[in-house]
Protein backbone atom coordinates (compact mmCIF):
# COMPACT_ATOMS: atom_id res chain seq x y z
CA UNK A 1 0.00 0.00 0.00
CA UNK A 2 1.20 3.30 -0.71
CA UNK A 3 2.20 4.84 2.96
CA UNK A 4 2.32 8.21 1.58
CA UNK A 5 -1.76 9.07 0.92
CA UNK A 6 -3.42 12.14 2.05
CA UNK A 7 -6.75 11.72 3.93
CA UNK A 8 -8.08 13.91 0.87
CA UNK A 9 -7.21 12.70 -2.67
CA UNK A 10 -6.05 16.07 -4.03
CA UNK A 11 -6.65 17.12 -7.84
CA UNK A 12 -4.22 17.90 -11.01
CA UNK A 13 -5.93 19.34 -14.20
CA UNK A 14 -3.62 19.30 -16.41
CA UNK A 15 -3.21 20.36 -20.55
CA UNK A 16 -5.16 23.62 -19.66
CA UNK A 17 -5.10 26.01 -22.58
CA UNK A 18 -7.38 28.67 -21.56
CA UNK A 19 -8.17 30.92 -18.80
CA UNK A 20 -11.67 29.80 -18.66
CA UNK A 21 -10.90 26.32 -18.20
CA UNK A 22 -8.67 27.22 -15.57
CA UNK A 23 -11.28 29.44 -13.71
CA UNK A 24 -13.96 26.10 -14.10
CA UNK A 25 -11.66 23.88 -12.42
CA UNK A 26 -10.80 26.21 -10.05
CA UNK A 27 -14.03 26.36 -9.24
CA UNK A 28 -15.21 22.87 -9.26
CA UNK A 29 -12.49 22.25 -6.43
CA UNK A 30 -8.94 21.37 -8.20
CA UNK A 31 -6.15 21.86 -5.88
CA UNK A 32 -3.70 22.32 -9.02
CA UNK A 33 -3.38 23.41 -12.57
CA UNK A 34 -1.20 22.42 -15.11
CA UNK A 35 0.15 23.69 -18.41
CA UNK A 36 1.95 21.84 -21.15
CA UNK A 37 5.18 23.66 -22.32
CA UNK A 38 6.30 20.82 -25.11
CA UNK A 39 6.31 22.16 -28.51
CA UNK A 40 4.51 19.58 -30.41
CA UNK A 41 2.50 18.37 -27.78
CA UNK A 42 -1.47 18.86 -28.46
CA UNK A 43 -1.93 20.56 -25.90
CA UNK A 44 0.96 22.95 -26.02
CA UNK A 45 0.65 26.47 -24.87
CA UNK A 46 3.00 29.17 -25.08
CA UNK A 47 4.56 31.59 -22.27
CA UNK A 48 2.10 34.11 -23.03
CA UNK A 49 -0.84 31.73 -23.33
CA UNK A 50 0.22 29.50 -20.06
CA UNK A 51 0.63 32.81 -18.32
CA UNK A 52 -2.61 33.54 -19.26
CA UNK A 53 -4.17 30.05 -17.66
CA UNK A 54 -1.66 30.21 -14.47
CA UNK A 55 -2.59 33.92 -13.64
CA UNK A 56 -6.08 32.62 -12.60
CA UNK A 57 -4.95 30.38 -10.10
CA UNK A 58 -5.79 31.84 -6.77
CA UNK A 59 -3.73 31.48 -3.50
CA UNK A 60 -2.93 27.66 -2.53
CA UNK A 61 -3.45 26.35 -6.18
CA UNK A 62 -0.65 24.99 -7.36
CA UNK A 63 0.57 26.62 -10.47
CA UNK A 64 1.91 23.47 -12.60
CA UNK A 65 4.67 23.25 -16.05
CA UNK A 66 5.10 20.24 -17.99
CA UNK A 67 8.51 19.72 -19.84
CA UNK A 68 9.34 16.67 -22.14
CA UNK A 69 13.46 16.58 -21.74
CA UNK A 70 13.66 20.27 -21.83
CA UNK A 71 17.19 21.51 -20.93
CA UNK A 72 17.84 23.07 -17.26
CA UNK A 73 18.16 26.80 -19.00
CA UNK A 74 14.45 26.41 -20.81
CA UNK A 75 12.70 25.26 -17.48
CA UNK A 76 14.60 27.62 -15.20
CA UNK A 77 13.20 30.07 -17.30
CA UNK A 78 9.39 29.18 -17.35
CA UNK A 79 9.90 28.80 -13.25
CA UNK A 80 10.89 32.23 -13.28
CA UNK A 81 8.64 33.84 -16.24
CA UNK A 82 5.10 31.78 -15.04
CA UNK A 83 5.87 31.35 -10.64
CA UNK A 84 6.03 27.72 -11.03
CA UNK A 85 5.40 26.48 -7.99
CA UNK A 86 6.00 22.88 -9.29
CA UNK A 87 7.81 21.12 -12.19
CA UNK A 88 6.67 18.12 -13.78
CA UNK A 89 9.01 15.78 -16.26
CA UNK A 90 7.53 13.76 -18.30
CA UNK A 91 10.00 12.63 -20.53
CA UNK A 92 13.57 10.67 -19.82
CA UNK A 93 15.08 13.04 -17.18
CA UNK A 94 17.65 11.97 -14.80
CA UNK A 95 17.78 12.42 -11.07
CA UNK A 96 21.26 14.71 -11.73
CA UNK A 97 18.27 17.41 -13.46
CA UNK A 98 15.78 16.93 -11.03
CA UNK A 99 18.29 18.21 -8.33
CA UNK A 100 18.98 21.32 -9.87
CA UNK A 101 15.53 23.09 -10.18
CA UNK A 102 14.74 25.51 -7.33
CA UNK A 103 11.06 24.36 -6.83
CA UNK A 104 9.51 20.85 -6.22
CA UNK A 105 9.74 18.23 -9.31
CA UNK A 106 7.38 15.67 -9.85
CA UNK A 107 8.74 12.96 -11.87
CA UNK A 108 6.34 10.59 -14.13
CA UNK A 109 7.09 7.22 -15.02
CA UNK A 110 5.29 5.24 -17.51
CA UNK A 111 3.82 1.82 -16.36
CA UNK A 112 4.02 -0.76 -19.01
CA UNK A 113 6.24 -4.08 -19.44
CA UNK A 114 9.43 -3.66 -17.69
CA UNK A 115 8.26 -0.91 -15.07
CA UNK A 116 9.58 -1.33 -11.76
CA UNK A 117 9.37 0.35 -8.45
CA UNK A 118 12.77 0.84 -8.40
CA UNK A 119 12.67 3.16 -11.34
CA UNK A 120 10.99 5.71 -8.86
CA UNK A 121 13.53 4.86 -6.13
CA UNK A 122 16.23 5.71 -8.36
CA UNK A 123 15.44 9.14 -8.36
CA UNK A 124 15.69 9.18 -3.92
CA UNK A 125 14.46 12.41 -2.19
CA UNK A 126 15.43 14.65 -5.74
CA UNK A 127 11.73 14.39 -6.20
CA UNK A 128 8.41 15.24 -4.45
CA UNK A 129 6.57 13.18 -5.90
CA UNK A 130 6.31 10.58 -8.43
CA UNK A 131 3.78 10.52 -11.80
CA UNK A 132 2.42 7.25 -12.84
CA UNK A 133 1.37 6.96 -16.07
CA UNK A 134 -0.15 4.78 -18.84
CA UNK A 135 3.05 3.50 -21.19
CA UNK A 136 1.72 4.30 -24.96
CA UNK A 137 4.65 4.36 -27.63
CA UNK A 138 5.67 7.71 -28.61
CA UNK A 139 3.55 9.95 -26.38
CA UNK A 140 4.43 11.44 -22.88
CA UNK A 141 0.75 12.04 -21.48
CA UNK A 142 -2.67 12.80 -22.71
CA UNK A 143 -3.33 10.03 -24.28
CA UNK A 144 -6.76 8.72 -22.68
CA UNK A 145 -5.34 4.94 -21.54
CA UNK A 146 -5.31 3.87 -18.09
CA UNK A 147 -3.02 1.39 -16.58
CA UNK A 148 -3.15 -1.37 -13.96
CA UNK A 149 -3.78 0.81 -10.45
CA UNK A 150 -3.26 -2.11 -8.35
CA UNK A 151 0.47 -1.50 -9.37
CA UNK A 152 0.59 1.45 -7.03
CA UNK A 153 0.08 -0.02 -4.13
CA UNK A 154 2.23 -3.31 -4.94
CA UNK A 155 5.15 -0.70 -5.88
CA UNK A 156 5.07 1.18 -2.19
CA UNK A 157 7.68 3.63 -3.99
CA UNK A 158 7.99 5.32 -0.68
CA UNK A 159 7.07 9.21 -2.36
CA UNK A 160 3.46 10.79 -2.70
CA UNK A 161 2.02 8.98 -6.01
CA UNK A 162 -0.40 10.47 -8.75
CA UNK A 163 -2.56 8.59 -10.53
CA UNK A 164 -2.97 9.44 -14.22
CA UNK A 165 -3.93 8.42 -17.56
CA UNK A 166 -7.20 8.17 -18.70
CA UNK A 167 -9.01 9.20 -15.66
CA UNK A 168 -12.58 10.14 -16.03
CA UNK A 169 -15.36 11.15 -14.00
CA UNK A 170 -16.76 7.62 -14.34
CA UNK A 171 -13.42 5.36 -13.36
CA UNK A 172 -11.82 8.37 -10.99
CA UNK A 173 -13.59 6.43 -8.55
CA UNK A 174 -12.16 2.75 -9.32
CA UNK A 175 -8.52 4.24 -9.39
CA UNK A 176 -8.81 5.57 -6.01
CA UNK A 177 -9.91 2.68 -4.45
CA UNK A 178 -7.23 0.36 -6.18
CA UNK A 179 -4.44 2.53 -5.75
CA UNK A 180 -5.40 4.91 -2.80
CA UNK A 181 -3.48 7.57 -4.22
CA UNK A 182 -1.78 11.20 -2.93
CA UNK A 183 -3.42 12.36 -5.89
CA UNK A 184 -4.80 11.90 -9.20
CA UNK A 185 -4.20 13.64 -12.87
CA UNK A 186 -6.83 14.45 -15.39
CA UNK A 187 -6.78 15.92 -18.73
CA UNK A 188 -8.72 14.24 -21.72
CA UNK A 189 -11.14 12.68 -19.20
CA UNK A 190 -12.96 16.31 -18.58
CA UNK A 191 -12.88 17.54 -22.49
CA UNK A 192 -15.25 18.73 -24.68
CA UNK A 193 -12.95 18.52 -27.60
CA UNK A 194 -9.59 18.28 -27.61
CA UNK A 195 -7.67 21.52 -25.89
CA UNK A 196 -11.30 22.38 -24.68
CA UNK A 197 -12.60 21.85 -21.18
CA UNK A 198 -16.19 20.74 -19.96
CA UNK A 199 -17.37 22.54 -16.84
CA UNK A 200 -19.90 19.84 -16.21
CA UNK A 201 -17.33 17.36 -16.57
CA UNK A 202 -14.91 19.05 -13.82
CA UNK A 203 -18.03 18.72 -11.77
CA UNK A 204 -18.74 15.47 -12.08
CA UNK A 205 -14.97 14.59 -11.85
CA UNK A 206 -14.40 15.86 -8.31
CA UNK A 207 -17.28 15.30 -7.19
CA UNK A 208 -16.26 11.60 -8.11
CA UNK A 209 -13.24 12.18 -5.82
CA UNK A 210 -14.87 13.38 -3.21
CA UNK A 211 -17.50 10.23 -3.07
CA UNK A 212 -14.29 8.04 -3.39
CA UNK A 213 -12.62 9.74 -0.50
CA UNK A 214 -15.68 9.27 1.77
CA UNK A 215 -16.37 5.66 0.70
CA UNK A 216 -12.77 4.91 1.61
CA UNK A 217 -12.99 6.97 4.89
CA UNK A 218 -15.62 4.43 5.95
Amino acid sequence: MNDMRSIRTRVKVCGLTRAVDARAAVLAGADAIGVILVPGARRFVTHVEAAAVLNTAPPFVTRVGVFVDASLGDILEAVDELALDVVQLSGDEGPDLCAQLPVPVVKAFHVGPGFSARDVALFGDVIAAALLDSAVPGEHGGTGVTFDWNVVREACVGVPVIVAGGLTPANVGDSIAAARPFAVDVSSGVEATLREKDPTKLAAFMAAVRAADAAFDR
